[in-house]
């Protein structure tokens, strides 16, 4: 979400169409919002209720989308969002992690658990993602 300070919009040129910078790395790209995402880019509400965020993200009912997906800069492809979020059986959340299978959270239990699950289900293996989701539900934590 804060790659905001990081992609800047130079110049709109179309009604979807951009001149951008990635600043770290000082490269112009040109940016065009994805058809399917257009409806929701008109909403300038989250963008400029978050001034840190990209310019190019948006809600979409629960999730927050990338609406230039298919043009946007190498940084943003090699970037995993959260993909987990890890509550204990009263909703309080734990933890989260990221699409590199990195779990983030200072919980010492949950962080065991995550290194059994890690050996359990080697990141490499097929659908480990989804194992790993069933391994913490199986030891009462809440995962969404």
């Amino acid at each position: 979400m804060y790659l905001g300070d990081y992609i800047v919009i130079e110049e709109q040129t179309g009604p979807f169409a951009f001149a951008c910078e990635s600043v770290s790395t000082g490269t112009k790209f040109t940016a065009s919002v994805d058809e399917d995402k257009r409806e929701i880019f008109q909403d300038k509400s989250f963008p400029d209720s978050h001034p840190h965020a990209c310019r190019f993200l948006r809600p979409d009912g629960p999730l927050l989308r990338c609406t230039i997906h298919r043009d946007s800069p190498a940084q943003c492809k090699f970037y995993r969002c959260v993909i987990m979020r890890i509550a204990d059986h009263e909703g309080n959340e734990l933890g989260t992690v990221t699409g590199t299978l990195h779990l983030h959270s200072d919980d010492r239990r949950l962080g065991s658990v995550w290194e059994e699950a890690e050996t359990a289900i080697p990141e490499s293996s097929p659908k480990a993602e989804e194992r790993r989701r069933e391994y913490l539900t199986g030891h009462g934590y809440r995962v969404s």
